[in-house]
């Protein structure tokens, strides 16, 4: 049984909803997991873990900035273990060329700034949450909404995760882990 951290930075609470399922995933493979918010946690000890996966949210193309600043601040520790990264956001929502190549632009971008090579990467799309934005953050996301996903009727709040991606991506970290924990 193999020990992991599932830390993440959530903007309206989707990379949230993924860690839980990625925790969910490790759990079913009989192993000890737990999701915490980089935001409200602090004095993170990444070293009593057998493995880490860092998620962040995507927001006008900047990840979560405490994410950014505990990979920063963390970087050694990091090293020495199993690690991946997973990003959510619109771009990889959509079947557009353009917005594709920003996503992977976010990631390189990120893994440049920071050092950090993990040994997975997963992208999933986020999610429109229209009921929780203010006023003028609604009117912004329409407008990037209508060309991304056309989704602009903010009575309604969108999910982008494709949840068996989240799971591939989880179960496929974990065999990873547990070939390094045996030897394989």
């Amino acid at each position: 049984m193999a020990s992991f951290l599932v830390l993440y930075g959530t903007g309206e609470g989707q990379t949230s909803k993924v860690a839980e399922k990625v925790v969910d995933t490790f759990t079913r493979r009989g192993h000890a997991a737990e999701a915490v918010d980089v935001e409200s946690s602090s004095n993170i000890a990444v070293d009593v873990f057998d493995a880490v996966v860092v998620g962040s949210s995507v927001h006008y193309g900047k990840h979560n900035k405490a994410v950014r600043e505990f990979v920063n601040e963390n970087a050694e520790a990091l090293k020495a273990l199993p690690t991946a990264f997973f990003q959510l956001s619109l771009s990889a929502a959509v079947e557009d060329e353009k917005r594709r190549a920003d996503t992977a632009d976010y990631i390189d971008g990120f893994l440049e700034d920071t050092g950090w090579k993990p040994d997975r990467i997963g992208v999933f799309g986020g999610a429109l949450r229209y009921s929780k934005y203010g006023f003028l953050k609604r009117l912004v996301m329409k407008r990037i909404a209508k060309g991304a996903t056309g989704d602009t009727d903010t009575s309604r709040d969108y999910e982008y995760t494709d949840w068996d991606e989240v799971e591939a991506f989880a179960n496929d970290f974990a065999a990873f882990v547990e070939g390094r924990l045996h030897g394989v």
